[in-house]
């Protein structure tokens, strides 16, 4: 190599080494600061405008909401609140692109990208609220399946509209998951019994969360939830019982909240056959009348009634007093108290209950003899 080469080749390596991506864009911005003023200038006055459009128009959003009884009003305001700077600041990086000295072409790419990201994040915020309203629905639509299935319809039909914007056909994607679809469904056959489960138990609306039921198998307790693959149930002993939703689907089910909340409680009572049934009826009937009054959970209409039911025992007249409680789990403090005031109050009126008793006849064999 010559001098001469030598020398050059000195020099393209210094300049290599100090024109690094930052220097070259400083120097850009040092040559041409002139052309930045006015998109920086749009981008800052967007910016403040949408700045104080946020704080005026969520303040009255926000006193408004506060003046109804409804709460879905107060979600949707919150869910639109946190993300409306993040659209500002895209909408400022539009605006700002738009009128810089980019190429037309590098203008329309930047602004198919951030309306890309507009939809992607409009899609999260619509997902995540579609999910707190079912929430806040209440009933069967409060269910973690139903949730999660408004969530991926939302987050689909978002990828689609992102997929038309970007001009990318779908119906091959669909041709495709078509085909894989049937070998999904033969290896995920379990799974999709209990998904098809849960579906068919949670719009059928006989079974919501909150409701108490009681399976044919034994198992019963307060619905919890309803997910894709199991139901959960949460015993009077506060335990959890996980159900598959293939096995509830199937299930005899006694739902204790319909088609109401109060349901019918017995008490049974037996009394000697010494007393008087048109007496003890009576006795009955104003203790469970003074018992509506004080005891959490016991109606006093529809009005309670004393049955001579099952009627004539071994040892005893047996009665049955039916009552009605306000919900399942009622029953079982209103016959604690009801027995406590029976018990008393027969003793004030010397009605006795018996003991079971047996007569025993005793021949004397000796004397056939």
């Amino acid at each position: 190599m010559s001098a001469f080469a030598r020398i050059r080749w000195i020099k393209e390596g210094v300049k290599r080494r100090y024109n690094t991506p930052m220097e070259s864009t400083i120097r850009f911005v040092e040559q041409h600061w002139d052309a930045l003023l006015l998109p920086l200038s749009v981008m800052a006055v967007t910016l403040l405008i949408g700045l104080v459009v946020r704080n005026v128009v969520f303040r009255t959003l926000r006193r408004w909401a506060a003046g109804t009884k409804s709460k879905l009003d107060d979600i949707v305001v919150e869910a639109l609140r946190s993300p409306f700077m993040i659209w500002v600041l895209m909408l400022a990086l539009h605006f700002g692109a738009q009128t810089s000295r980019l190429p037309v072409r590098a203008q329309n790419t930047t602004a198919q990208f951030l309306l890309i990201l507009f939809i992607i994040s409009m899609t999260l915020v619509f997902s995540r609220l579609a999910g707190v309203l079912i929430h806040s629905a209440g009933g069967l639509s409060s269910t973690s399946l139903t949730g999660n299935v408004v969530r991926i319809v939302v987050v689909l039909l978002g990828v689609m509209i992102v997929l038309n914007t970007l001009g990318i056909s779908i119906l091959p994607i669909l041709t495709a998951l078509g085909v894989g679809g049937i070998a999904i469904a033969l290896a995920l056959q379990d799974t999709l019994s209990n998904l098809f489960g849960g579906f068919s138990v949670s719009m059928a609306g006989q079974v919501r969360i909150g409701d108490y039921i009681k399976l044919d198998s034994g198992e019963e307790g307060y619905i919890t939830d309803i997910s894709w693959r199991s139901t959960s149930i949460r015993s009077l002993q506060n335990n959890a019982v996980i159900i598959p939703n293939a096995k509830l689907a199937k299930a005899t089910i006694t739902n204790y909240n319909l088609p109401e909340q109060s349901m019918a409680v017995s008490v049974a009572v037996s009394v000697s056959y010494d007393c008087d049934p048109q007496a003890v009826e009576n006795v009955l009937l104003d203790e469970a009348r003074k018992a509506a009054e004080q005891v959490p959970g016991l109606l006093s209409a529809p009005a309670p009634i004393v049955r001579f039911m099952p009627g004539f025992g071994p040892s005893s007249l047996d009665l049955t007093l039916i009552c009605h409680v306000r919900k399942f789990a009622d029953q079982y403090l209103v016959q604690h108290e009801l027995r406590k005031r029976i018990v008393r109050r027969f003793r004030e009126a010397q009605i006795e209950i018996p003991f079971p008793t047996r007569t025993i006849y005793m021949h004397d064999e000796s004397s056939k003899t």
